[in-house]
């Protein structure tokens, strides 16, 4: 692997450990010339469906651009990158499971905002604003209100 700062051939790993419930590792490497640290994070290439848009439009399935909504919704918030990196894992893994050629984004929107919730509430209703085109405050109330009373569901 290319160091990323100083574009060497020559990098060794450090330190392997197995992150996303053992369906990905994380490494942390070492640049043999410029002796700068990074870490990568390894995963099994899996075939994605095509993801249907809202426009009927189709396009291949693009991690960036999850990574990247998930990542603009946990902007400021205290989420690790692994509990990102696991999430990230499972939503593909649940789409890659339903065996579908294609899968409307919709759906994908849905598999984001589930864990979302489980990693921080703010976060989740941050893309459910935008996923779900809140038009105004009272749909942010809503959501919100949705997840008190998931809470005290929980608690009692």
């Amino acid at each position: 692997m290319h160091c990323p700062l100083c574009r060497a051939e020559e990098t060794k790993v450090i330190d392997s450990r197995l992150v996303a419930d053992g369906d990905q590792v994380k490494r942390r490497r070492q640049c043999l010339i410029c002796q700068e640290r990074f870490t990568t994070f390894e995963t099994a290439e899996l075939d994605m469906p095509y993801i249907i848009k809202r426009d009927a439009r189709r396009e291949l399935f693009n991690l960036s651009n999850l990574r990247a909504g998930m990542l603009r919704a946990l902007e400021k918030r205290p989420v690790s990158a692994d509990s990102l990196e696991t999430a990230i894992v499972q939503i593909m893994l649940e789409i890659r499971n339903r065996g579908e050629r294609e899968i409307e984004s919709r759906e994908v929107g849905e598999l984001v905002m589930k864990q979302l919730y489980r990693l921080d509430h703010v976060a989740y209703v941050r893309f459910a604003s935008v996923y779900k085109r809140f038009k105004d405050v009272s749909d942010f109330r809503q959501a919100i209100d949705e997840i008190k009373n998931e809470e005290r569901g929980n608690c009692g």
